[in-house]
């Protein structure tokens, strides 16, 4: 890591990920690489390895703050609200991840390629941003829905999350291929899919 204040190498990395989010975008995760993140930063492509040694490592970056963005937002749920009802609850959560449509796009990755191409600290870093989410909904959980089993509703709600952005986004060329297979599928929206899994996880209570 070079000399530098804190304020610096946080203002580095942040700049860094911003960039790897940028042309996410519009690139596939194999297409971005190390050269192509620097071009859009405003420091040399070699200063990136002070910062982060590997692409798997800065897109696990972008994931933890896709994390601690959407925890933050769950954790305001349950200090800003005494009470909410599973349908209140379910409109609040689903339409949090319909904007949070990059994290849904990062955790339909294969992540065990990309943790194991991190150091264990940036994996620890990660782990700890998606430990405080799993956190956030089971305090929304143990307040608004104490009869609820929360751990059942977190092994289910989460491991489900993976699925929700290729089914709820699809290229033209996946769409054409549907119908030449002759399969019956429509393109589900993020926040439909959210909100009924959460409902049904929930009981369909109102």
């Amino acid at each position: 890591m070079p000399k530098g204040s804190p304020e610096l190498t946080a203002s580095r990395k942040e700049e860094i990920i911003n960039a790897c989010e940028k042309l996410y975008q519009t690139m596939s995760f194999k297409d971005i690489t190390i050269k192509e993140i620097g071009a859009v930063t405003s420091f040399t492509r070699t200063s990136i390895y002070n910062y982060f040694q590997t692409k798997e490592e800065i897109f696990l970056a972008l994931m933890q703050r896709e994390y601690e963005l959407w925890a933050a937002e769950i954790n305001s749920l349950s200090e800003n609200n005494p009470t909410m009802s599973a349908a209140d609850f379910a409109d609040a959560v689903a339409g949090s991840l319909e904007k949070h449509q990059q994290l849904l796009k990062l955790l339909a990755m294969n992540h065990y390629d990309m943790e194991e191409n991190s150091r264990p600290e940036r994996l620890t870093d990660f782990k700890t941003a998606y430990g405080a989410s799993l956190d956030a909904v089971r305090k929304c959980l143990s307040k608004f829905f104490p009869d609820t089993d929360t751990e059942g509703f977190i092994f289910v709600f989460f491991p489900f999350l993976f699925g929700v952005y290729p089914y709820s986004v699809a290229t033209d060329k996946q769409l054409q291929a549907m119908r030449d297979a002759g399969m019956d599928f429509r393109v589900h929206g993020i926040y439909e899919m959210i909100r009924s899994c959460i409902m049904q996880l929930l009981g369909g209570k109102e």
